[in-house]
């Protein structure tokens, strides 16, 4: 049963007093539409009572009395139902709203909170009942609430209580709260009521009865700071060093001129007064404390106060002067880097959402993520590079986290918060040395293994550049998020479509991979015991156009079956602190890299029963030809000795089953690698 200041109006059919609202849609027709029946009480999207946006009152299922409002569709898109009811614009003070709901099994129910009194400008809030029993309550601002689950096929109460003055949404279950969140809009108007479904098949199917709102209005006074937020940029792992931030609110009729801050975590306190501020009565500003906290494992609270508000001491309403948040921080395993590769390219119009959720993994988990961008179809494209990306991938932009499933860019933290918590089996250190006049970066990757492994691991090294520029239109960016029409995407939709080079910054861009798209076959002896380093090098010549302070190396282990087992991430700076070390050298570097890339062509490609392998060599060189698959499995592999001249190599694929294959040629120390597609 509901609370009992809740029920109180459900003994009538329906009762407007002061702030209260309730409906049980008992007094109306069943089969007959709802709008028309319920004397402006309730409209629709388009404002048009008794059209085919509004709702038959249905009388198949009640809680109280006989009916209640049945919302159902099979259509992807939603709909044609959109019921909506005005509450007029609120931003202080507090609102409840609960109803009961039921959601037929394997179906799904959903509804909007829109911002403002015209709709259609902003959803305040989404929520889902999702088909699964799962509930998820979202926006378009970043805000994602998940985690609560609900009864399907039963009805139960939907409670939803806001405190404007402190941001605080709270969402109960049968008058059990499953959790609360602070909301970047925190501001409602409406209630939009709208059959849709987030999954195949998209059909809905879900009956509300007993709407009930409760608006209870504050009355500002003279000098009041309120809290309306607390967070902060780094992501929540156990170690990360997070710099604090709070929303303030002015809820008072005088403007705020100055203020005190104070956030304690873990025993720890972070102080900073603030002045020569001007926040209009309403208005909010968000500051950043210059201290930072380190987070640590367990559940502790962060708690945020606000204090001597103009220099007068202790304001005019305690009640919103503090906020606390629980944190429950992940403790990543030791030496642990995870790996983001993204798919990407400037004619993708779709592809700044991978650029934004790049950008913010950077910036929530950078001593834990390696993020590399690999380009399509552009000037920054590395062939090998974007040849093995793209025989993973079904369209742009993808992702994949440590080489694991393809996904969205911005699924990308879900994935890496499960693997950043698994061990690796070897802890990745990179060194280099450096000559600017040359220009010459010899890089070093070694691995320490924690514990035992085979040959079947292998190493491979991917250099980064971020703040990539560039002038001409090949460097202009598609953008399907101009104008906003396709929701808020980190600022572009601010910017044009395409976007002009003049305005693109590009970072992790990939600049070169070696010694191939799946590693260097022979990293590690046939058994590895834990204890054991092992290291491969590679020279690589820089490009005058490339700028070595934004150069990061990142060392790969992949494990056998293809996947990132463990990362190191340096800059050239740190890779040199580090030191080189000697090992296995991989590649002759990039020069060398572009000669061979020019000498080896493979046809016919596709081909069917043989691929030939021409060869147009400038010296003697030892010569060792591999295919692997997709998967960078090995199908065959042939040391040829020394040749020299020109040379034709055919390659049996009579039986080799139709799929997507790497030509990998080795000349002494220099490797390409060449896409082949068996038909």
């Amino acid at each position: 049963m509901k609370k009992q200041l809740l029920t109180l109006g459900f003994l009538s059919s329906l009762v407007t007093f002061g702030q209260t609202f309730t409906d049980n849609f008992d007094s109306y027709t069943a089969g007959q539409k709802l709008c028309p029946q319920s004397g402006g009480a309730w409209t629709t999207w388009s404002n048009a009572p008794g059209g085919t946006e509004d709702v038959l009152v249905s009388n198949a299922d009640a809680v109280s009395g006989s009916n209640s409002l049945y919302f159902s569709t099979s259509a992807q898109a939603g709909g044609p139902t959109d019921l909506v009811r005005n509450f007029g614009v609120l931003n202080t003070g507090q609102f409840d709203m609960d109803f009961n709901i039921k959601v037929e099994t394997g179906k799904a129910g959903y509804f909007n909170l829109q911002k403002n009194a015209t709709i259609g400008q902003v959803w305040a809030m989404d929520c889902f009942f999702n088909d699964n029993g799962s509930l998820v309550i979202n926006n378009q601002d970043g805000l994602n609430f998940t985690g609560a689950s609900y009864p399907q096929n039963t009805w139960f109460n939907f409670h939803l209580s806001i405190n404007f003055n402190t941001n605080n949404w709270e969402v109960f279950i049968d008058n059990v709260s499953v959790g609360s969140f602070s909301n970047p809009v925190n501001q409602i108007a409406s209630i939009d009521i709208y059959p849709t479904d987030q999954n195949a098949p998209y059909s809905c199917g879900y009956f509300i009865d007993d709407f009930h709102t409760v608006i209870t209005p504050y009355t500002l006074p003279s000098v009041n700071g309120a809290i309306n937020g607390l967070s902060f940029d780094q992501g929540t792992l156990a170690g990360n060093v997070v710099t604090p931030k709070v929303v303030v609110r002015n809820l008072g009729t005088t403007p705020i001129t100055s203020f005190e801050m104070d956030v304690d975590y873990n025993g720890n306190n972070v102080h900073q007064a603030f002045t020569g501020l001007n926040i209009a009565s309403l208005a909010t500003t968000t500051v950043t404390l210059t201290g930072t906290l380190t987070l640590a494992s367990g559940t502790m609270p962060m708690i945020a106060t606000i204090s001597n508000v103009n220099n007068a001491g202790a304001d005019m309403d305690a009640n919103d002067d503090v906020l606390s948040i629980s944190l429950s921080p992940l403790t990543p395993a030791v030496g642990k880097m995870v790996v983001g590769e993204e798919g990407t390219g400037t004619w993708c119009q779709w592809c700044p959402r991978g650029a934004v959720f790049m950008d913010m993994m950077q910036t929530k988990y950078d001593q834990y993520w390696a993020g590399i961008a690999v380009h399509n179809g552009d000037p920054m494209v590395v062939t090998e590079y974007d040849a093995g990306i793209g025989g993973l991938v079904s369209g742009y932009p993808s992702a994949l986290v440590d080489r694991m499933s393809v996904i969205d860019p911005s699924e990308m933290e879900g994935d890496f918060l499960t693997r950043v918590q698994v061990a690796p089996t070897a802890l990745i250190t990179n060194g280099a040395t450096w000559n600017s006049t040359t220009r010459e970066l010899k890089v070093s990757t070694s691995a320490n293994f924690q514990s035992s492994a085979t040959s079947s691991y292998k190493l491979g090294i991917v250099l980064t550049e971020d703040e990539v520029t560039g002038t001409s239109s090949n460097y202009n960016q598609a953008n399907a998020y101009a104008g906003g029409g396709n929701g808020v995407m980190g600022g572009f939709e601010s910017l044009p479509n395409p976007v002009p080079a003049a305005q693109m910054v590009y970072d992790h861009v990939a600049r070169a991979i070696e010694p191939s798209f799946t590693g260097y076959a022979n990293s590690f002896p046939a058994t590895v015991n834990a204890g054991e380093t092992h290291t491969i090098t590679a020279t690589f010549i820089l490009p005058a156009t490339w700028d070595e302070t934004k150069i990061h190396i990142v060392g790969l282990l992949f494990n056998p079956a293809g996947k990132i087992d463990n990362a190191g991430k340096a800059t050239i700076t740190e890779a040199v602190a580090n030191g080189f070390v000697s090992g296995t050298d991989v590649t002759a570097g990039l020069n060398n890299l572009s000669q061979i890339d020019d000498l080896v062509q493979v046809y016919p490609n596709p081909a069917t029963t043989a691929v030939s392998v021409s060869l147009q060599m400038t010296e003697q060189s030892e010569v060792t030809i591999s295919v692997t698959d997709i998967a960078g499995k090995e199908i065959s592999s042939k040391n040829y000795g020394q040749m020299n001249g020109a040379s034709v190599i055919t390659i049996n694929t009579n039986n080799t089953p139709a799929g997507v294959y790497f030509v990998n040629v080795k000349m002494n120390n220099a490797i390409t690698q060449k896409k082949v597609i068996i038909q």
